[in-house]
């Protein structure tokens, strides 16, 4: 996961109101890669091509997640995230996402939104926790604001990603367990108790 542009609400911007999330549709590509191309162009947060092209890029954040939405006031794209399966097999019940504000719309607390609203639609679609895998440490915003909706920072990678100005950076791999706690006890002493059934087998 990476996040873009998520900043805090600014005091002196108004939080949009009207704010729609929703899936996205073949109609809003061309906007939806207006928001996303200066972000990969820039190469300062996604570990994207910087020179990836319209198609490679939608077929990247539309057509490979399991969803896609957008965040939308009066017609106008705000911003737009997607879900994916983080990994196959027993890592199935955990979920990646990436988030990118337009750059019009940052400091309206248009990226707390989009990730909240992920939360819920991660559950609705069966997963049981999200990791963001790559988050910059040079992308402060995004790290505070992950920790202030509950992610915990679980690991570091040292020199990991080629900034083009500040030179190798570090990232975090980030992570939220987003069923009750009770939940979460539960699978994990079912795990327990599977083990254990494994030990008993073996001769």
């Amino acid at each position: 996961m990476l996040l873009h542009n998520c900043l805090a609400p600014s005091r002196s911007k108004p939080i949009f109101r009207e704010m729609i999330i929703r899936p996205v549709k073949s109609s809003d590509h061309q906007a939806l890669w207006d928001i996303v191309r200066p972000v990969f162009r820039a190469g300062e947060t996604y570990a994207v091509k910087r020179d990836i092209s319209r198609s490679a890029a939608l077929n990247m954040w539309c057509s490979a997640p399991r969803a896609t939405y957008v965040a939308e006031e009066q017609g106008r794209l705000l911003g737009t995230y997607y879900i994916k399966t983080n990994a196959q097999g027993g890592g199935s019940h955990v979920c990646n996402c990436g988030y990118v504000t337009a750059e019009a719309a940052q400091g309206r607390g248009v990226a707390r939104a989009m990730c909240l609203r992920s939360q819920e639609q991660a559950i609705k679609l069966g997963y049981k926790a999200m990791q963001y895998n790559m988050v910059l440490a040079s992308n402060a915003g995004a790290v505070a604001l992950w920790h202030k909706l509950g992610f915990e920072t679980v690991g570091e990678l040292p020199r990991v990603f080629e900034h083009p100005t500040k030179g190798f950076v570090d990232a975090y791999v980030m992570y939220k367990w987003l069923l009750p706690d009770t939940s979460r006890r539960e699978a994990a002493l079912a795990q327990n108790d599977a083990q254990n059934d494994e030990h008993q087998a073996q001769p």
